[in-house]
């Protein structure tokens, strides 16, 4: 097709636009609407998004590990210390000899500990199992809390009139608390999953996590994914709707003139091309004012939300601006084509006998 044509074209299908200006206006209000809304429900989804990752953040699993404390103060202990004794009880019947390292190493303690009674013996051991836990895929970040350290933080937690109940936790009685790790994970999703992991790995203990938050979170997430893609397939299908109504009453208009292009020769695509262009700059339009509208509601929103709640961690709207406008392009610019083709199409092949006729 030579530029002069295409030039004619694109000047026929603006000239269009503006005869049928009001019903242009129309169409370009609807889909301003419409783009609003997909543009809201993408804003609300990336904050959602940003809200539930602080939430995944602080939704921590504490693991504890079987150091000298869990073996003194765990029931578990009194079980494998009987075991020791049985055994040591049976050896000492068959008439085993042991050397004196090994009897060194297995003698108890005034607390009748063992140093076989509990696999983690010192801070070196427990950071080395913090290590073992942070080459899981889904642990994010992995914390070692000493006994002391995980003492002071309880302390911290309860009211000072209670905080007396814990002077008894002195040098002469000790600290009950075992070492422990506190676990962020990266994705909700693969919770139970890779709890099975830590809890596979040795000298873990317990792991105090909270499986329903996990749940909930990944429900939340999945919720909001299928609201997003329903919001964006019913306000596409009413734009293409907007759209192809608008071309239609412009076909309608120009019937006559479609009739004697068709008479004189001229092709389907030379008929169709100034209808694409007009569906087309029906778009860019509704994306502009899409965009600009779109900033100033979200503007006035944050603001009054910051000034409200005092909180800082919402999505800036020019982290999203060309994405949206991207967007919005994308939709008009697809509506405007899809809408003109269609339509113009059906009327070419349902009005065939009439062009000819003529």
């Amino acid at each position: 097709m030579k530029l002069s044509s295409i030039k004619y074209l694109t000047g026929e299908g603006i000239k269009n636009a503006w005869v049928n200006r009001l019903m242009t206006l129309a169409s370009v209000g609807v889909l301003v609407a419409c783009m609003v809304i997909i543009g809201l429900a993408i804003l609300i989804s990336e904050n959602v998004n940003v809200a539930i990752g602080n939430l995944e953040q602080q939704n921590v699993v504490m693991v504890y590990m079987k150091d000298y404390n869990w073996a003194l103060y765990s029931d578990k202990k009194d079980t494998s210390s009987a075991e020791s004794s049985s055994s040591d009880t049976s050896s000492a019947e068959e008439g085993t000899d042991t050397s004196s390292a090994e009897s060194t190493a297995e003698e108890a303690d005034k607390n009748g500990i063992k140093h076989s009674d509990y696999v983690i013996h010192d801070e070196k051991e427990a950071k080395a199992l913090c290590d073992e836990i942070a080459k899981i895929s889904n642990v994010a970040e992995v914390t070692y809390i000493s006994s002391n350290e995980g003492l002071e933080t309880v302390k911290e937690s309860m009211p000072d009139d209670q905080k007396k109940y814990f002077t008894f936790l002195d040098e002469e009685y000790g600290n009950p608390l075992p070492s422990a790790a506190k676990v962020t994970m990266k994705d909700m999703a693969l919770f139970d999953k890779t709890l099975k992991q830590i809890e596979k790995l040795d000298g873990i203990d317990a792991i105090q996590s909270y499986g329903d938050l996990a749940e909930k979170i990944t429900a939340v997430k999945n919720g909001i994914g299928v609201a997003g893609v329903w919001i964006i397939a019913i306000l596409m299908i009413i734009s293409l709707v907007i759209v192809s109504n608008t071309i239609r009453v412009t076909m309608y208009n120009r019937k006559l003139e479609i009739s004697i292009m068709k008479a004189v020769g001229a092709t389907d695509t030379f008929v169709r091309i100034p209808f694409v262009v007009e569906g087309v700059l029906i778009g860019i339009i509704s994306a502009l004012i899409s965009e600009g509208l779109l900033y100033f509601c979200y503007r006035v929103a944050t603001e009054t939300i910051i000034t409200t709640l005092g909180t800082s961690d919402i999505v800036k709207y020019s982290d999203m601006a060309w994405i949206l406008l991207l967007v919005f392009l994308g939709i008009g610019v697809f509506a405007g084509i899809l809408g003109s083709f269609i339509m113009i199409s059906k009327y070419l092949r349902r009005e065939g006998s009439e062009f000819a006729a003529i």
